[in-house]
Order: C-alpha cells, then structure tokens, then sequence
C-alpha cells in the first residue's frame, strides 16, 4: 500500500470511501453488513486506514455500518472521517447536536479527520453566516476539545465559492477534499482548485476519482489509446494513476460497493506508477474531447450578458448545464440553482435570441435555456 505523509502521520493514499456500500435487494438504505465487514476486513490486512462516512451516506446508515465493521480494531491503528451535512440547509443551527450524534453513531470519542462538507452555492451564505448559524464556532470548539483532530472542508461549488470560503476560514482549514478526475481537472476547473489550494498550503483529498463509474470504462478508440501506452493498466487503473501523479494529492476516496472492486484497487495502490508527460497529454486530450463532444463552446466571453434583457448570468448558467448534461443529471447543478432567485433561473430566459446574435461561438443560448428548465423540472 502506498502512504501519504501528512502532519506526522502516515496515511494510506487509498481511502475507504463509504458512500456506495453493498446493499441489499436494490435497497440504497439497506446496507449489507456483512459485505462491510469482510470489506473493511480486506482493506485493513491490505494496509488502508483512512475510512470516510457521511450523515446523510446510505440514508443515514453509513455511519453506523462502518462502525460496526470498525469495531474488532483498535480506535489507535485507523483514522476516520465525518462530515457535517451542509448540504441541507435544515441542519445549520444543529451543529453540535448533530456532532455528537455523530460520535453515538461512529461509537468514538473523536473523528481523526472532520469536514464542512459540500461547501457550494447552495450553502455558502449560511457557512459564512456564524454569527447566527454557528456551525464554524462548533467546529473549532470541537477541535480544541480533541474531539477532532484534524478539521477541513469538502467544495462541490465553483472556484469563487472556494475563495469565499477561504477568505473567511482558510488559517483554520487542514485539507480540502474537491472533486478531481482526469475529466473534471479542466471542466470543473480542479486544477485552478488545486493552485488556489497550494497558495494556502491545503492538501488535496480526492472525491470521485471514477467520477461515479463514467471513467470506469471507455469507447473501444479511447481505450485503445491509452492500451497503445500502457498495455497492462487497465482503464480504471489509468484514472487513479492520472491521481498518483498530481503532487498535492493525500488521499484518494473510492466508493467500493463489492469485494472485486476493492481488490482491484488494492492492486493498484500496492505501487506507484505515476503518468509522464505524454501519457499525461494523452489522457487529459481524450478527457476535453470527451467533454466537447457533449458540451457547450461557451468561453465566457459576456457579450451574452450585456443583452441580455432579463440580465441572467448566462455564462454560469451554461457552465451549470454542460454539467448537468455531460453527467447525465445528477445533484451538482440543481443545488447550485437553488441559491439562485427565480428571476435568475434558465426559466426566466424569455427566448428573444438578443444573446444568440453576439455569441462568437453561435450557440444558441435561448434553446439551450429551454432544454436546461425542462430537464430541471422547471415551469415558467
């Protein structure tokens, strides 16, 4: 197993992640606890101690199936993560009694490695709000009492966000866990994430390095690319190896939900086999084809924006929808617009094409806007 020296501990540079445990009958609550226990068991002998969980993971049953599986080892021999629940705007105000539920349900005295988590838009006003919500006031009493030991923050939201968050608590922040694949290094801009990161000497936690499964496996041309350069690296094994070359990177968190993928993993952290140069071009190539052929050309020049008569922020609005399309759905983009007021949303865009006529690119900004609200579930 390779290890990341961190502070002065020694962490392995392959994360438990437990947010995809194996369930039971389809059911994403029901969670196999005996399919955790011989994993955890696996992971342990194969040398991984950092183990990663969540409130809301499993619909709240995360916690309590890694501490269970936990339970035959000394509290001393691993480290474990938790993560306050910014992601429902409900929890703020309940900090404290939601960290030492916390603790109740992981059955410790104290949490290695704590986390704001799912810093965005959604949230960012209530994080930054600790005169009435008191989430970071809790957290740093937490930290001082011992009961966590290392304290850090989780950002799905843009590079602004990030630098707002910063600006407020960045002397207090530890680590920093972004989403980074070798897709989203320039689509979600987390190689501008990692160097505003390096210039506040954070380290890099990595979420979804499989980018939920999508890089797992690739069309025949893309694969053979990369077979050409590595012929015995197999596909999800390039996507961690692209990880191993980054320098900023500590831990790499995988959601493993069997035995098979666990040992897959295993294999690959047992050395280090970081991409050069070439390689390196390869893959990112392969990635920003990849995006484009999916993707709105939108280079947030702005000429959009100046006739624009509703004054929507087009250029955010599209980088939102590129996500939401590339990903086929998912959470990312509709928590970003809720922070948004209704007159802001693509719903509002009124069609008149003023946008379309200046756009260097012609994409045509009224059909997108159109496409974006419907998908959302959005009525006008």
């Amino acid at each position: 197993m390779i290890y990341r020296k961190f502070k002065d501990i020694e962490i392995s540079a392959l994360g438990f992640g437990a947010m995809r445990l194996p369930v039971i009958g389809g059911n994403d609550s029901d969670v196999d606890q005996k399919a955790v226990n011989r994993m955890v068991k696996t992971a342990i002998e194969s040398g991984i101690n950092y183990f990663d969980t969540a409130w809301g993971y499993h619909s709240g049953n995360s916690e309590t199936a890694i501490a269970e599986a936990l339970r035959p080892y000394r509290r001393e021999s691993y480290f474990l993560a938790d993560k306050f629940p910014g992601y429902d705007l409900v929890n703020f105000g309940k900090a404290e009694e939601i960290f030492n539920k916390q603790l109740e349900k992981c059955s410790t005295p104290y949490f290695d490695f704590y986390l704001f988590h799912n810093v965005s838009e959604l949230n960012i006003e209530k994080y930054l709000d600790d005169a009435k919500w008191g989430t970071y006031s809790c957290l740093i009493k937490q930290r001082n009492e011992g009961k966590i030991k290392h304290l850090g923050f989780s950002c799905h939201g843009d590079l602004g966000v990030m630098e707002l968050f910063l600006e407020a608590y960045g002397k207090d922040m530890e680590f920093c866990q972004i989403q980074l694949n070798w897709i989203d290094y320039h689509f979600q801009q987390a190689d501008r994430k990692i160097e505003l990161l390096r210039k506040w000497n954070i380290p890099v936690w990595v979420m979804e390095p499989l980018r939920g499964g999508k890089l797992a496996s690739l069309k025949a041309g893309d694969e053979d690319k990369l077979k050409a350069l590595r012929p015995d690296e197999s596909v999800p094994g390039w996507a961690f190896r692209f990880l191993q070359t980054i320098p900023d990177v500590t831990v790499i968190l995988s959601g493993m939900s069997n035995e098979e993928q666990l040992e897959d993993n295993i294999k690959t952290f047992s050395e280090e086999k970081p991409l050069n140069a070439a390689e390196m071009e390869t893959i990112l190539s392969i990635g920003d084809t990849m995006v484009k052929s999916i993707a709105l050309p939108c280079t947030s020049c702005r000429y959009c924006t100046s006739h624009c008569p509703k004054k929507l922020d087009i250029p955010r609005l599209l980088s939102f929808y590129n996500e939401h399309v590339f990903t086929g759905g998912g959470f990312i983009a509709p928590m970003a617009l809720a922070s948004f007021s209704a007159d802001k949303l693509p719903s509002a865009c009124i069609g008149c094409g003023s946008c379309r006529r200046v756009c260097p690119q012609g994409i045509d900004i009224p059909a997108a806007m159109k496409d974006f609200a419907e998908k959302l579930g959005m009525n006008k």
